[in-house]
């Protein structure tokens, strides 16, 4: 795939059936709020960036919906394992959403992707102590619920949506192949340093040094936007760290720290979501493609 390619125009909203017969409908609602003034222009294009970042997130606010809701309500001696349920939940919610057309067959595949890359980590990290999965399951890899590699998944689907909906343009990013052994050496890292130097300050000084440069345009309705692409990473990275707690709260899986009663996910790992945010990255960026910002084409 190509790093650079022209910029489209087609609405992103119309790759999703959905979505697709509303877009002529809110068309006329930014033009309307733009001949309000720039307090409704502002307010319309505040809404509206709510509104398409809920619409990335649907796979994972779905898949966090039904941990928060089976740690309140799921019986206690049903004959299917929780675990096991969580499991036939995200088959069920990713065929529901592809047969919807809520979701890409493209997105799919970023999915299934993710979701081998994450398993293996899980079960990795979790033969090493890093955390566990502490209730019963048929559905497991050495002890890892298989309804875990969806999490990671849905890290990659709400990338490869965002990309779409907001339509990416970049100034100064670095060549993919940079990129993608940054992402190479995290992955490595992960693992290796349980028994080598852990090179993370490294990784994060690397990181710095080739997106420096790099600014993201996203565009909300009319006009692009932008912020350092480093920034938008970690603000990503933050927001997961807020959904971790909540997995952690829903006990679908324990850190050492929580496991006499549960507190806040250390800070620390902040670092470590930014990291796997890179990697995620890079996946995306190889599948989507790096759009050149040409403001002459706005």
């Amino acid at each position: 795939m190509r790093d650079v390619y022209e910029p489209g125009h087609r609405s992103a909203a119309s790759q999703w059936a959905p979505l697709a017969r509303l877009i002529e409908r809110e068309r006329r609602l930014g033009l309307w709020a733009q001949r309000r003034g720039a307090f409704a222009h502002f307010a319309y294009e505040f809404v509206r960036f709510g509104i398409k970042q809920g619409w990335a997130c649907l796979f994972g606010a779905l898949m966090l919906a039904v941990l928060l809701a089976t740690h309140f309500w799921y019986p206690a001696h049903a004959p299917l394992a929780r675990y096991d349920f969580l499991v036939l939940a995200a088959v069920v919610i990713q065929a529901g959403m592809l047969a919807a057309g809520l979701e890409t067959l493209e997105e799919a595949k970023v999915i299934f992707a993710f979701h081998i890359i994450g398993t293996a980590m899980e079960i990795f990290k979790t033969s090493v102590g890093s955390w566990v999965y502490p209730e019963p399951g048929l559905l497991k890899l050495w002890g890892v619920p298989l309804f875990s590699g969806f999490m990671y998944a849905a890290v990659g689907s709400y990338l490869a949506r965002v990309w779409r909906l907001f339509d990416f343009e970049f100034t100064r990013h670095p060549p993919l192949w940079a990129v993608e052994l940054l992402a190479l050496a995290i992955y490595v890292n992960f693992f290796a340093h349980h028994y080598l130097p852990d090179i993370r300050l490294l990784l994060f000084v690397a990181a710095a040094l080739i997106f420096s440069r790099t600014w993201i345009y996203y565009r909300v309705w009319e006009t692009h936007r932008s912020m350092p692409l480093l920034l938008g990473l970690t603000l990503v990275a933050t927001f997961i760290w807020f959904a971790e707690n909540l997995g952690t709260f829903a006990h679908a899986w324990s850190y050492p720290s929580q496991s006499a009663a549960w507190t806040l996910v250390p800070l620390t790992k902040l670092g470590a979501w930014f990291l796997l945010m890179l990697i995620s990255y890079a996946l995306v960026a190889l599948i989507q493609g790096v759009r050149q910002h040409r403001p002459s084409a706005l």
